[in-house]
C-alpha cells in the first residue's frame, strides 16, 4: 500500500469527517475514459460536433468526474475495503479539458448494524459543484 492511502475502519470514522482529492482533466483522460467505458459520444471527442451542441465545445465525461468520488473513498475516506452499496449523482455544469476536479466526500451518517456510512458526495471546479451527490458504503469493521 502507497504512503498516501490511508485505511479507516468503521469505527474510526465520524460524523462530518471530510476528505478530497483533486485532479486536472487531459485530453488523455478523456480518450483514455471513452476507451474503457465504450462512451464515444462526440460531444467528449469531436470539437466540431460539439461546438452545435448547448456546450459549445467538448465536454469531459460525467462519469469521468463522479469516478474521482471513487478515488477518495478507495484511498482516502474510509479507504481500501470499502465497498459502495449506492450513489446518487446530479450532474450540475459540464466539466472541460483543462478543468481541476476536486471530489470531496463528508460523513454524514452511520449504521452501525450494517456497519455503513453514508457520505455527502460534491465535485466541484473553481469553487462551484458540478456534481452533487450521496453515497453509502459498507465499511470495514475491527470486530
Amino acid at each position: 500500500m502507497s504512503d498516501d492511502v490511508i485505511l479507516n475502519y468503521y469505527e474510526d470514522i465520524e460524523v462530518g469527517q471530510k476528505a478530497s482529492y483533486g485532479k486536472t482533466i487531459t485530453e488523455a483522460d478523456i480518450l483514455l475514459f471513452s476507451g474503457v467505458s465504450g462512451d464515444t459520444n462526440p460531444v467528449h471527442l469531436n470539437q466540431e460536433y460539439a461546438e452545435t451542441t448547448m456546450f459549445k465545445g467538448r465536454i469531459a465525461h460525467g462519469m469521468l468526474s463522479a469516478a474521482l468520488i471513487s478515488t477518495v473513498f478507495g484511498t482516502k475516506l474510509p479507504g481500501p475495503g470499502c465497498i459502495y452499496v449506492g450513489q446518487s449523482l446530479k450532474f450540475k455544469a459540464p466539466v472541460r479539458i483543462g478543468d481541476t476536479v476536486t471530489a470531496t466526500v463528508e460523513c454524514t451518517g452511520k449504521v452501525d448494524e450494517k456497519k455503513f456510512c453514508t457520505f455527502r458526495t460534491v465535485c466541484t471546479v473553481n469553487g462551484k459543484p458540478v456534481i452533487d451527490g450521496e453515497a453509502t458504503l459498507m465499511v470495514p469493521s475491527r470486530g
